[in-house]
């Protein structure tokens, strides 16, 4: 098998590409967290919402080429408050957790 096809589909050799990565627990004791990439974080955002994920914990981006990560978990959780604000909709239970422990730490870090 050549050493090209052992790299990850992810994020090509050399793209200059930004992935966004939802990190949920799978709720199984001692099993690793489920990592699932978005296209952006409005998608990440949007997908939160609809219940893609159960307990989600972190969203992340990264970009390989740039060198940098960014824990965005504070903003898609204010984010999903002012969609569910601005459409006069409860916030969907499986959010509670991610949404209070996020927006919390965004407001304690200011």
């Amino acid at each position: 098998m050549p050493a090209a096809s052992l790299m990850s589909p992810i994020v090509p050799y050399g793209a200059d590409e930004t992935v966004f990565v939802v990190i949920d627990n799978s709720g199984a004791p001692g099993s690793a967290p489920r990592q699932v990439e978005c296209a952006d974080l409005n998608t990440a955002i949007s997908d939160l919402i609809a219940g893609r994920f159960s307990d989600p914990v972190q969203v992340v981006a990264f970009n390989t080429l740039e060198h940098w990560t960014q824990d965005l978990s504070a903003d898609a959780a204010n984010e999903i408050v002012e969609r569910c604000d601005s459409e006069a909709a409860p916030m969907p239970e499986h959010l509670d957790d991610f949404v209070r422990r996020h927006v919390r730490l965004r407001e304690l870090a200011h």
